[in-house]
């Protein structure tokens, strides 16, 4: 009996092990579910990356046919800008034979009417001639007749005297035909100095023109960078900037966000001075304005010093912004060109300002 007992307690070994082997497989299936699940985050992990990397793809493909246009563009701006300058430099000769020819025809002018007043004056003195001659040889006549008999020399003085008032009118005759002919050449030089004239306005007036065209852009990208603000306007030919976005109130200082403002403005003047033929002599006028209140400090006496001394900063800055020097000018206008003349809070604020033009030398 009791080996029987035995024997069953060495047989009882078997329901552990099937235990452990079924915790095991228990084990091995999470393990390949976990492996499985993992296997599924990846795939889509991988399936969005594909995704973007053919939207990324298909970016680039816009941008490349987007850079192939401007550059096409930028091919044809720069065929136009050379065809421009082509014109304006021939128009710009054109202009300059007009001018020689003006001046030649100017002189010419001067020469005739000198002649002209030369042979007037010389008329005159013919004609006094003339009048002393037929007084003498009226005086001559009566005394004849007084005589009631004629010498033989007084009939040759009065013949002299004849013979010579016949060649003096004949000289006046001449005279005067030199006369009318100076005058139509006058008249006609007058016609072709006007014709001149007119020509070369027409020439300076394209010029003119051309640079309105580069300063509308100008004025355009200029309001498109310092962003549409009512108190930021164009006055005629000129770009208004109120002071108070740039300075302080009796400063010249230039603060960081003025820094910043005319940052914006040096790459404007950049891009389009770019555009502008080395043919136009252009020129970017800084003027400064302040309101009518008197200003009495040891660096600014007056606001004369104050406008100047605002004008002179932004160009400095310009300066340093790679904006040559020769193309600036700075200049200070006081209180004295307001905008507004009512003394109102609003009207000193309209006429403290900043005006920039784009014109010609």
């Amino acid at each position: 009996m009791s080996m029987s007992l035995r024997r069953r307690r060495t047989f009882d070994i078997w329901p552990g092990f099937v235990d452990a082997l079924t915790s095991l497989i228990m084990v091995m299936i999470f393990v390949l579910l976990i492996f499985a699940i993992g296997q599924f985050v990846l795939s889509d992990t991988l399936a969005g990356k594909n995704r973007a990397l053919d939207a990324l793809n298909s970016r680039v493909a816009e941008l490349a046919k987007t850079l192939s246009l401007a550059e096409d563009s930028k091919r044809a701006l720069d065929a136009k800008v050379a065809e421009l300058s082509a014109s304006l430099g021939q128009a710009s000769g054109e202009r300059d034979v007009l001018k020689t020819r003006l001046d030649a025809a100017s002189s010419e002018a001067a020469k005739l009417n000198a002649d002209i007043a030369a042979l007037t004056t010389l008329k005159q003195q013919l004609e006094a001639q003339v009048a002393s001659l037929a007084a003498e040889l009226d005086g001559s006549k009566q005394n004849l007749v007084k005589q009631t008999e004629l010498t033989s020399a007084a009939s040759a003085q009065v013949e002299l005297l004849n013979r010579q008032l016949a060649a003096l009118n004949d000289q006046l005759g001449k005279i005067q035909a030199a006369l009318d002919i100076a005058n139509k050449d006058v008249k006609a030089k007058d016609a072709k100095i006007a014709d001149l004239g007119k020509q070369l306005n027409i020439a300076l007036a394209n010029r003119v023109g051309e640079l309105e065209r580069y300063r509308s852009e100008f004025f355009g990208k200029l309001r498109a960078a310092l962003g549409d603000r009512s108190d930021v306007r164009v006055v005629g030919d000129r770009f208004v900037v109120p002071t108070d976005i740039l300075f302080d109130s009796g400063s010249a200082e230039l603060g960081p966000d003025a820094q910043t403002r005319l940052t914006t403005l040096a790459e404007t003047v950049k891009e389009v001075s770019a555009e502008i033929p080395s043919s136009i002599d252009w020129v970017l006028r800084i003027d400064g304005h302040t309101d009518r209140r008197p200003i009495h400090t040891p660096q600014f006496p007056s606001n004369w010093e104050l406008s100047t001394a605002r004008a002179v900063a932004i160009v400095k800055y310009l300066v340093v912004q790679g904006i040559p020097a020769n193309r600036l000018s700075a200049n200070g206008f006081g209180s004295f060109q307001p905008l507004d003349s009512a003394d109102t809070p609003d009207a000193y604020a309209k006429n403290r300002r900043i005006e920039i033009q784009l014109t010609n030398r």
